[in-house]
């Protein structure tokens, strides 16, 4: 039997990359998408801040993906840290991803310091105190990007990615992060604009969900 994924999102523009990403590393992966694009829209209300509610709806979307037999969740939305970390104590055992945890595991490898540029504010709130204290960060927001997208205007979304990333650059950044999935689609972009590595979460997600299940 090939192994069931539940992936959760919380933003819609998240499920085709991750798709693609899995389509293209482990086709044999039995995906199962699960959406709900009001909970990014929830935290923006809360200004960023995870109340008991949001706790609760993370652990009930957990405990259905995992009741179809998902043998791996991967929530997709790097902003719900907090959340995502309470349903991985409340499962010991499963296998439970965040979207950033194989880029953290990377990024203490990474040239100093570094560049972490997200789309979605709240992201870069949660997100930031992850890394390990050994990475000297700085974090930058795309303006306008995650609105760009949501219109369907693609270069318009790229060229506000690609601006942040060049004051990124220009306050010394080695290496720039790409905190969402969403923000993958940009980073042939980035890297030609600033000729620095860029990291993101989508192809290195699939790798270490993959290598996870194997142990």
């Amino acid at each position: 039997m090939p192994p069931r994924i539940a992936l959760i999102h919380a933003y819609a523009h998240a499920v085709a990359p991750l798709n693609a990403a899995f389509a293209q590393w482990w086709p044999q992966a039995q995906l199962m998408n699960v959406l709900d694009d009001s909970l990014s829209v929830d935290l923006q209300a809360t200004a960023g801040g995870a109340d008991r509610a949001m706790y609760q709806r993370f652990e009930r979307l957990a405990d259905y993906a995992l009741s179809t037999g998902a043998d791996g969740l991967v929530f997709t939305c790097s902003a719900f840290g907090p959340c995502i970390d309470a349903v991985i104590q409340k499962n010991p055992g499963r296998v439970i991803l965040k979207p950033n945890q194989a880029l953290l595991q990377t990024a203490v490898s990474q040239p100093q310091p570094m560049g972490l540029l997200a789309s979605f504010e709240p992201t870069l709130k949660t997100m930031a105190a992850e890394f390990s204290p050994t990475v000297t960060l700085h974090t930058a927001l795309a303006h306008g990007a995650l609105q760009a997208l949501e219109a369907g205007d693609l270069m318009a979304h790229d060229l506000a990615v690609v601006q942040a990333a060049q004051n990124l650059a220009a306050q010394g950044c080695q290496c720039i992060a790409l905190a969402q999935i969403s923000l993958a689609r940009a980073a042939p972009a980035v890297h030609q604009a600033t000729g620095l590595p860029v990291l993101t979460t989508l192809d290195s997600t699939v790798h270490l969900l993959r290598r996870s299940l194997s142990a």
